[in-house]
């Protein structure tokens, strides 16, 4: 017999549902370490590369491609503006995660999910970073997320979905971070 998978926003639902009750059975699958390996180049110009990670009690090996980000400043930062900050980085990591965690929880919970687009902003002084002002945070100040949804679900539910985000939670809850400079 041929069947065909229940997909929804994207979102084969089928194997998301079969994927929720192995966890459940065995909630071990569900630790993952995701790895980053960042290469300097010069002045604010850096390299980083991702293929490895542990998931699903095993090192992963199904990535075949490495993937590559840049991370530069614009001239008026002083560098040479051949990639976005890590700002950015930032904000468009945010505003995936958000989106994906939508669509996923959208797609186990029978909602249709047209469209989506999402603007985000976040406002810094650099007199934190400039090391002329303790008081002043080096990082955003504040990120403001507008999403665009085109569904028939609530604004509400659609943003309860969103909030299931990893990185909204790793950027609006202090993650520990273990920090060593090697020689």
């Amino acid at each position: 017999m041929i069947t065909t998978a229940d997909i929804k926003n994207g979102v084969n639902v089928d194997q998301l549902v079969d994927t929720v009750n192995a966890v459940s059975a065995n909630p071990e699958l569900a630790k993952f370490e995701f790895r980053a390996k960042n290469n300097w180049i010069d002045g604010g110009h850096c390299v980083s590369s991702v293929k490895s990670f542990y998931g699903v009690g095993a090192e992963d090996e199904s990535r075949k491609e490495t993937f590559t980000m840049e991370c530069d400043h614009p001239n008026v930062l002083l560098g040479e503006d051949l990639a976005a900050t890590p700002a950015e980085v930032v904000l468009h990591a945010l505003g995936s995660c958000l989106t994906g965690a939508m669509a996923y929880h959208a797609a186990a919970n029978g909602i249709e999910i047209e469209s989506a687009e999402s603007s985000l902003s976040g406002g810094c002084d650099l007199q934190g970073f400039l090391g002329m002002d303790p008081e002043v945070r080096k990082g955003f100040e504040g990120i403001k997320v507008t999403l665009k949804v085109k569904s028939d679900a609530t604004a509400e539910q659609l943003k309860n979905l969103a909030m299931f985000s990893p990185v909204f939670d790793m950027i609006s809850n202090p993650t520990p971070i273990s920090f060593e400079i090697v020689k």
